[in-house]
């Protein structure tokens, strides 16, 4: 029965992350090593504010690092970029959304911020995404 079903949990979101990452083209992969995938219910307040958002449920993933236009191998950055997925919002969207599936949604999300690692600004990704 349906109503008896839990929904994904942090792990099962993982299985999906690590799924939708070995799904994308090697050369895409190369120019990722390094880089952190997690998952996480929310974004934190931190991650909200560097972001200009109060609404936990509007982001559904960032990307923290330094992107690849910018990285110099005599600046190194201290931390390893990362990607965070959260689990919540993107629950939120694919339940309103409807037409696609989970794993669809969250390799679009994890898709999106790899763009930001490669340096590309949303702006970027939607004209990409709308073919021009």
């Amino acid at each position: 029965m349906i109503a008896d079903r839990l929904p994904p949990s942090l792990e099962d979101f993982e299985t999906l992350a690590v799924s939708a990452y070995e799904s994308l083209p090697a050369q895409m992969r190369r120019l990722c090593e390094g880089l952190e995938i997690f998952v996480s219910d929310f974004a934190d307040a931190e991650t909200l504010a560097a972001v200009g958002l109060s609404d936990p449920f509007e982001l559904t993933g960032v990307y923290i690092g330094v992107d690849l236009s910018q990285k110099s191998v005599s600046d190194p950055s201290p931390e390893p970029d990362r990607v965070i997925l959260f689990r919540r919002p993107i629950l939120d969207e694919w339940a309103d959304h409807g037409a696609i599936t989970l794993g669809e949604l969250v390799t679009h999300v994890l898709v999106h911020e790899i763009g930001h690692h490669f340096g590309l600004s949303d702006e970027d990704m939607h004209r990409i995404e709308d073919g021009g």
